[in-house]
This record gives C-alpha cells, sequence and structure tokens, in this order.
C-alpha cells in the first residue's frame, strides 16, 4: 500500500478499540470487515460507507491505518462504530492484514482495499458462498471497475507454468464470469477467508510487504487441501492501485516489489523437486516478464526486484513438504499447466470482445 522505503511514524497513537456491529441471536456467523488503510482519505470514507449499507447484520469493523500522512487517520478518529488500529511504522499491506486477523472475532475475515465500495448484499452473498462447503478456505469477489463500470477488475487470481500471477476477467465486459467457480486464490481487494485455516496455513506472509500475498495465502491453502472459489453475486466496485501507483495499473515501486515476490511465491510453494521440473518454463515465464516490463521502461526495477527476491530466499519459510499432501502437489502443478491455456486464451479473447 506504501510507495518507497518504510518510514517511522511521526507520532505514536494508541489503539482505538470502540463497539462493533456484532448483533446477537442473528443467527448469522460474524463477518470481521479488516480495511488497511494508507493515505486513503480519498477513498476510506466511501468504503466505510457501503460496509454500513450491508443488509448482512452481524460485523464488526476493523481499519488498519499504515502510518498515513493525510488526513485520513483524523477522519477515522471521527467513526464510533470501528475499530481503529494505527501502526507504529508505515510496513506495508501484508502486516496491517494480519494485526486486523490477530484482532478478528469472526468467523470469517473480509478484506477490503480501501479504495473499493460494495453492493448493498455483498457480505450475505460472498458469505453465503463461503458456507456451501467446511473446505473453502476464501471466496473471491466480483470486483468491476470503479469509473468503468462496464468492465472487470477481477474475478479471482490465477497462477501457470510461466510463474505468472494474474487477475482473471482484467478489463473484460462485465457479462463475462456469471457462474460460481474454483479460482486458484481470492484477490485480498474484496475476498473472504474461513478464520480456522490461518490456524493450520498461517497468516499472510509480511516478507511480501504488498502484492502477490494473496496468491501466497491461496497456494498455501490448496497445498492443504482446501478451496478457493469465486462467488459473481458478490460485486464490488474498485479503483485499483489508488494508493501505490495512483491508479496507474504500473508504477517503478510495484515492478519492483511483485518481481522480488514472484521469486518469493516459487521457492515457498514449491518443493524442489517441482522447482526443477518446472523450471524451463519458469526460465523463459521471467525472461518474457523482463522483456515485456524493459519495453515498457520498467526494466531496471524488474531487475532489482528479480535480484532482492534471490538474495532473500534464507528470511523465508518454504511450506513444509508433507506425503499427505502429495495428491495436492499433484493437482496445483495440472492446474498451473492449465492455467497456461487460460491465460493465453483469456488474453486472445479479450482483444475480440
Amino acid at each position: 500500500m506504501a510507495q518507497g522505503l518504510p518510514f517511522v511514524c511521526p507520532t505514536k497513537k494508541a489503539d482505538k478499540h470502540t463497539m462493533n456491529n456484532k448483533k446477537q441471536g442473528s443467527g448469522q456467523p460474524l463477518v470481521s470487515v479488516v480495511i488497511p488503510n494508507y493515505n486513503g482519505d480519498k477513498y476510506i470514507i466511501n468504503c466505510l460507507v457501503s460496509v454500513f449499507a450491508q443488509e448482512y447484520s452481524n460485523l464488526e469493523i476493523i481499519v488498519v491505518d499504515d502510518c498515513s500522512i493525510d488526513k485520513s487517520p483524523s477522519l477515522l478518529e471521527e467513526f464510533n462504530n470501528i475499530r481503529l488500529i494505527l501502526n507504529e511504522r508505515n510496513s506495508g499491506f501484508a502486516y496491517s492484514v494480519n494485526r486486523g486477523i490477530e484482532a478478528a472475532q469472526g468467523e470469517y475475515i473480509l478484506l477490503l482495499n480501501n479504495d473499493v465500495v460494495l453492493n448493498h448484499d455483498f457480505v450475505e452473498k460472498i458469505t453465503q458462498a463461503a458456507e456451501n462447503s467446511q473446505r473453502i478456505f476464501s471466496v473471491s469477489s466480483k470486483m468491476i471497475r470503479f469509473k468503468e463500470r462496464d468492465l472487470l477488475d477481477d474475478t479471482g487470481d490465477f497462477m501457470n507454468l510461466f510463474g505468472w500471477g494474474w487477475k482473471r476477467g482484467d478489463g473484460m465486459p462485465v457479462r463475462f464470469f456469471r457462474k460460481p467457480d474454483r479460482v486458484f486464490s481470492a484477490c485480498a481487494g474484496a475476498g473472504l477467508y474461513r478464520s480456522s485455516v490461518f490456524d493450520e496455513i498461517g497468516i499472510f506472509d509480511e516478507n511480501h510487504f504488498a502484492y502477490l500475498e494473496d496468491i501466497d495465502i491461496g497456494w498455501r491453502a490448496l497445498i492443504e487441501g482446501y478451496e478457493n472459489w469465486y462467488e459473481p453475486q458478490a460485486v464490488c466496485y474498485h479503483i485499483g492501485s489508488a494508493t501505490t501507483a495512483g491508479g496507474e495499473k504500473y508504477s517503478p515501486f510495484k515492478v519492483k516489489i511483485s518481481a522480488r515476490n514472484n521469486i518469493y511465491l516459487i521457492y515457498k510453494n514449491m518443493p524442489p523437486v517441482q522447482i526443477a521440473v518446472n523450471l524451463p518454463f519458469l526460465a523463459a515465464g521471467f525472461g518474457i516478464k523482463y522483456l515485456r516490463f524493459a519495453a515498457g521502461g520498467y526494466g531496471k526495477e524488474y531487475r532489482e526486484g528479480f535480484a532482492e527476491g534471490f538474495r532473500n530466499l534464507k528470511k523465508l519459510k518454504k511450506v513444509p513438504v508433507k506425503s499427505k499432501n502429495i495428491g495436492s502437489y499433484l493437482k496445483i502443478e495440472a492446474k498451473l499447466a492449465v492455467n497456461v491455456f487460460r491465460y493465453a486464451s483469456e488474453k486472445v479473447f479479450s482483444r475480440l470482445v
């Protein structure tokens, strides 16, 4: 969420804990809405208003401010029906999300970017989808571009053998992806997570700072045999990269961090034998991606991020390989292979519509 290097907050403030919206006897599972915020004074109020307007009643709302230097902390302190957590240092999206998860009491955690606005029945629809099976770890929503309401922003995240992660449906007409289906991972910009699974697979990896941390946690859930789904009836509107790239698709910061985190994804979640088998595809994928970013003027940032990823491998905790998960690894390998064709067909099809 933040740009540049982490910095120390100008002042240290205490955690403000006020009432939540938990209503006893509603018969609904408690959903903890966690919104990480960094310099979101232009967006956060609209996001919160859409949360307050939900038809779903059993909510608690937690906002984690990541040391903003704009007006958003003072705006947030005006609300008496949220829990406001103020970070001492600017520490990134993953860190802020984790502080919210640790404070949450809900059976489900709904993660929202501060530049998202929800339909009034969003929480109801996405929670109903998660209730379909105890094996569902996460549910991704139908994210539509805020300023282009006829175009999709994200309908679930995917990964392929070339090491490419992408947002399915990005830029395609909203009439597509109208049925629930399985995805590789939910997008944490507006995704629901089952709290109990965090105890088994861990929370978000703070080494990521921001970007691809949602694919990482979705991947870890797949390894343990859980499922990630997409629910098209849970609709929201997303500005996209509002506080990291000024609303633009790329920025030097985003390219560098994403390149680094891409290395983290592969190293952490693939056993050595799987990396060895896929190495030709991964090498080709990273090479193609470098050429693409170099052509766009971001070659230096991509190289720096790529190199930093390898330098930091010793700091990372690999997912331990368990014999009971061998079947899951084989299924994931098949998904990665199929997703090569999914990616290609989506790119071709998006140019035709």
